[in-house]
């Protein structure tokens, strides 16, 4: 267990049906909002996609997204409110932490905050059986040109056998923090360049090549299907055991559905929709 141990318990939400992708960015930016003026305690929440999403970090260009294919696939597209790359989510368990910043588990510079938080999800991830550990410093360069979040794993991502398994960005505002991220639980980790724009074929072809050889999923990993509320259970235990933490099952609070609601109708959060089938 890790000497920054929580003091009080912390709030458990986990989702049962998938929401679509503008409302999981909204709710995690008004969790964030909630908990770091106090208004609800440090808040771990478990949740799923529907329809399939692609979403851009905060300062992604939109003109990477292949929105015609798209939108014939019922895909939509969406931004986060954390830095990084274009991430394909279907088939996921997404997690988001939301505290003030000076909460224990998260207190001090943003790396030490997002180490101690990987700890709890490594610690989980071994549960499953899964060697998870972190990245060494990704090489001076690799980082260039990059387009999807899976491509390669950069320094203290979460890998598995040299395979990037979760990606994980943070968001800091006045005290506030949020950090999530996104573990793909089983297919085709190349799947994101079929929605992402190209000159010619060859280049979504090798972009697809390149996330298979540094990417992979939990059920892959673990050579058997993972679940989703398997693998709920296990970073719940993990963050228990490795943080100090004490989950207390609880629900967004009536304010948090307001307030997520204001930000989806006034914030362009959806940058292509989905096509209504």
């Amino acid at each position: 267990m890790t000497s920054t141990a929580a003091t009080h318990p912390w709030r458990l939400i986990v989702e049962t049906a998938p929401r679509p992708g503008a409302w999981n960015m909204a709710i995690d930016r008004a969790m964030m909002e909630a908990a770091g003026v106090g208004a609800v305690p440090p808040t771990l929440r478990f949740y799923q996609w529907q329809p399939a999403a692609v979403s851009l970090g905060k300062g992604q260009a939109v003109a990477v997204v292949d929105a015609t294919r798209c939108a014939a696939d019922g895909v939509e597209v969406v931004r986060r409110p954390t830095g990084g790359w274009a991430i394909f989510h279907t088939d996921e368990l997404t997690y988001s932490v939301a505290a003030h910043a000076d909460e224990a588990v998260v207190a001090g510079p943003l790396l030490e905050a997002y180490k101690h938080l990987s700890a709890g999800l490594i610690a989980g991830l071994r549960l499953l059986g899964l060697e998870a550990d972190l990245a060494p410093p990704l090489p001076s360069g690799e980082k260039a040109g990059l387009m999807a979040c899976f491509e390669v794993p950069y320094s203290n991502e979460i890998t598995v056998g040299g395979l990037k398994l979760m990606g994980s960005a943070q968001a800091r505002s006045q005290r506030r923090l949020m950090q999530h991220g996104s573990l793909p639980l089983r297919g085709d980790v190349g799947r994101a360049a079929d929605y992402l724009v190209f000159p010619e074929a060859a280049a979504r072809e090798a972009l697809r090549e390149r996330l298979r050889a540094h990417a992979t999923t939990a059920s892959a990993a673990a050579g058997h299907d993972i679940t989703y509320d398997a693998g709920v259970a296990a970073m719940v235990r993990g963050f228990s055991t490795q943080l100090g933490i004490t989950c207390a099952s609880g629900d967004l609070t009536a304010e948090e559905l307001a307030r997520a609601a204001e930000i989806v109708t006034n914030e362009p959060l959806v940058l292509a929709p989905a096509a209504v089938s």
